[in-house]
């Protein structure tokens, strides 16, 4: 096998481990992907130089933290003039409640997903803040019933 298959392939196997559990220690995440210690240190620095290992963090159960309502808004803009853009972005931005925002395709121009504690808490989320954005023209909900799938590892 060519040596940079091995690397990508031992840089794919880093990664697997590191995304199940971030506080693996260097030693033994050098041994389960068969490397020596100072190697696999460089290895690890390398991802996170280069930008593919973004950061390290916890996984939270939200319902665990009160955080029970979970829903998907799709929301679609008036017109895409840019200062409306801009203070809808700047807007969802700084909203705890939001907890993703994507830009897409079709029929919505984003959807935000949301945690809150209750109905009444996202009501007044809707109320008080979302609804008064001036660049919103619809906002359409749907509440998450359910969570089939939650995985935040990416494989190749």
């Amino acid at each position: 096998m060519p040596k940079f298959m091995l690397e990508e392939d031992q840089n794919y196997e880093i990664l697997k481990h590191l995304q199940s559990d971030c506080r693996i220690s260097n030693v033994e995440l050098a041994q389960k992907v068969g490397m020596s210690a100072s190697a696999c240190w460089r290895r690890v620095q390398a991802l996170e130089e280069n930008g593919i290992i973004e950061r390290y963090g916890a996984v939270i159960n939200p319902e665990k933290i009160g955080l029970n309502l979970h829903a998907i808004v799709h929301i679609q803009l008036v017109r895409h003039e840019q200062d409306k853009l801009d203070h809808f972005m700047e807007a969802i931005t700084n909203r705890p409640e939001i907890q993703e925002c994507l830009a897409t395709t079709g029929q919505a121009d984003y959807h935000l997903r949301i945690r809150c504690r209750d109905l009444n808490a996202y009501n007044n989320f809707l109320e008080d803040f979302l609804f008064r954005i001036p660049a919103i023209k619809n906002a359409q909900t749907n509440i998450i019933l359910k969570e089939v799938k939650r995985s935040g590892v990416l494989t190749p």
